[in-house]
């Protein structure tokens, strides 16, 4: 490790599994900043969207028909209307996600959450990476109790959300996302539990 050089932590996470409150709690012990909501503001100014719009489209990968259809701008066939605003594409997000996530990398120590970061950052030289994982019956209370949703739309976002990340992941680095070989540390924070998960982390960064 350089010592000159800002530590930082990027966090994959199953949706349900804690990874943003894990994220915060590790961001806050360390007193250090915590990268999330931070790169989708950053990346909607820099693409001229709004924040909401962006939401939808992260660490997913759209189908070619959804890309295509994105591009035009309905309206009544005798009439132009300018857009509002133009949709980015996969490529143009990633893009801009990846160059703010290096900045952040490059200026300050850091928790980043999500977005291929463990991929985009795993040559920086002080860099550690975590997988949180958890069984579906932890993840789906835990949704339930977030979102205040069903058991089946639990369920529903949580494949949905498992399905996405892992094509954006392999387009993005070419590798499986639930390869745990890729990662520094694994924790199954269903059976550990979030207290005890941060607990453990912080003792093996000590």
């Amino acid at each position: 490790m350089k010592l000159n050089s800002p530590f930082v932590i990027t966090i994959s996470r199953q949706l349900g599994s804690g990874g943003a409150y894990i994220g915060q709690q590790l961001a806050q012990k360390l007193n250090i900043f915590y990268a999330d909501r931070k790169i989708i503001n950053e990346a909607a100014k820099q693409l001229s969207v709004l924040e909401e719009d962006l939401e939808s489209l992260e660490e997913r990968k759209r189908s070619f028909w959804q890309s295509f259809l994105d591009s035009f701008t309905f309206g009544a066939p005798e009439v132009y209307l300018l857009p509002q605003s133009v949709t980015p594409t996969d490529d143009e997000l990633y893009t801009t996600e990846k160059e703010i996530i290096e900045r952040i990398a490059n200026e300050r120590s850091s928790v980043i959450i999500g977005r291929c970061s463990a991929h985009i950052l795993c040559k920086h030289p002080n860099h550690f990476n975590i997988f949180l994982h958890a069984d579906l019956s932890f993840r789906i209370e835990r949704i339930r109790e977030l979102y205040n949703v069903s058991e089946k739309v639990a369920l529903k976002m949580i494949t949905q959300s498992d399905q996405d990340r892992a094509l954006y992941n392999y387009t993005y680095s070419g590798q499986e996302w639930t390869d745990l070989r890729r990662y520094d540390l694994c924790m199954d924070t269903g059976k550990v539990g979030l207290e005890k998960s941060l607990e453990l982390i912080m003792k093996h960064l000590e």
